[in-house]
């Protein structure tokens, strides 16, 4: 399984922005896709996840400020996206993909999110 994430950038505190990460390879029918993100010096956080059947979990400190959402179009359906508003300094991190299926896991390449204050 292949990652693409993209739509990271630079953004002013209250601003808006949206990733997205296809998928692409051998994709399972009972897949788990999420949002995880990374800052200088902490561990890698969850973010956001999203079952086959666009069941979702966040991490409790968005305070319902990120989406994460699936295309159900046939042509686009493993593609996933996080929409993240009211962004604050404290977004700024390197946000990675995940895929995972029955124990294994695969991670995109990373894209670099960055709030100004």
């Amino acid at each position: 399984v292949q990652l693409q994430a993209s739509g990271g950038g630079l953004v002013q505190a209250g601003g808006s922005l949206r990733l997205s990460c296809a998928a692409s390879g051998t994709i399972s029918s009972s897949n788990v896709m999420s949002w995880y993100r990374q800052a200088p010096g902490t561990q890698r956080e969850l973010v956001a996840a999203i079952s086959r059947d666009s069941s979702t979990k966040y991490a409790d400190s968005l305070e319902g400020r990120f989406t994460i959402s699936r295309d159900l179009r046939d042509n686009v359906k493993n593609t996933v996206y996080l929409q993240m508003n009211s962004l604050k300094p404290e977004d700024t991190a390197v946000y990675y993909c995940n895929y995972w299926h029955d124990g294994t896991t695969y991670w995109g390449q990373g894209t670099q999110v960055t709030v100004s204050s």
